[in-house]
């Protein structure tokens, strides 16, 4: 038995989910999971010294330090991806991932196998893994055979979200003081980042095409296998 673990990533509004569920559709013995249903309780996430609830403290002195200048900026930049994950139970994430690596048929989720499944591939088992903060987190690093990330340029990204109704709702200005700025600073690292393999996404492009192209690609991995199952049993 084998298995391919797939990060979807990326800017949010970017069409993560929607083309996780399609893929889903699609491939051959394949199950999703959402960094979404790990976000921790209200109850159990952490406040600061005012009361704030941790992920808010970032944004709350966004707001309240103004004007903010550039090292003001920096440093805050610096603590809001840690922030976020720490409102997250990402150890839970990882053990999630790592069970279905060891039992994914018994996950009771997995989609059937088409009826042209290959032989040397009915025992290949895919996971695809969405979220936004998926490759900062060293334990989950480990653990991709492929990594996409989803890019949007600003204005369609802010107008998207606009679109959407979140609980609680967006306060004036998060989207331009916090969630674009983090966007930026977490796609920043990722391309300095050498030794990282990101297959970067253009979201404008339409559903169809994104999914004919990240198809594809997960399509040769699962050829690369049956070659390499081919070799081993010859």
């Amino acid at each position: 038995m084998k298995v391919l673990v797939i990060g979807l990533g990326g800017v949010t509004n970017g069409g993560k989910t929607t083309l996780a569920e399609k893929l889903k559709n699609m491939l051959p013995n394949c199950d999703t999971i959402s960094q979404d249903d790990f976000f921790k309780p209200e109850s159990e996430v952490e406040t600061d010294e005012r009361g704030f609830k941790l992920y808010d403290a970032v944004n709350r002195w966004l707001f309240q330090s103004n004007p903010l200048n550039f090292l003001q900026l920096t440093e805050i930049l610096k603590k809001t991806c840690l922030t976020i994950l720490d409102a997250l139970y990402m150890d839970e994430m990882v053990t999630s991932i790592r069970n279905w690596m060891k039992s994914p048929a018994s996950s009771g989720f997995v989609t059937e196998e088409p009826e042209n499944t290959c032989d040397s591939l009915k025992n290949v088992y895919i996971l695809i893994v969405e979220g936004f903060l998926l490759y900062n987190y060293e334990p989950l690093n480990e653990l991709w055979n492929r990594r996409y990330f989803l890019t949007l340029p600003y204005e369609e990204c802010k107008r998207r979200r606009s679109t959407r109704v979140y609980q609680p709702a967006d306060t004036p200005g998060y989207f331009d003081g916090h969630v674009w700025p983090m966007y930026l600073k977490y796609k920043s690292e990722l391309e300095q980042n050498a030794s990282m393999q990101v297959d970067y996404l253009d979201g404008t492009k339409s559903q169809e095409e994104l999914l004919s192209y990240v198809y594809s690609d997960i399509i040769q991995e699962l050829n690369k296998l049956r070659e390499e199952n081919q070799q081993v049993t010859s």
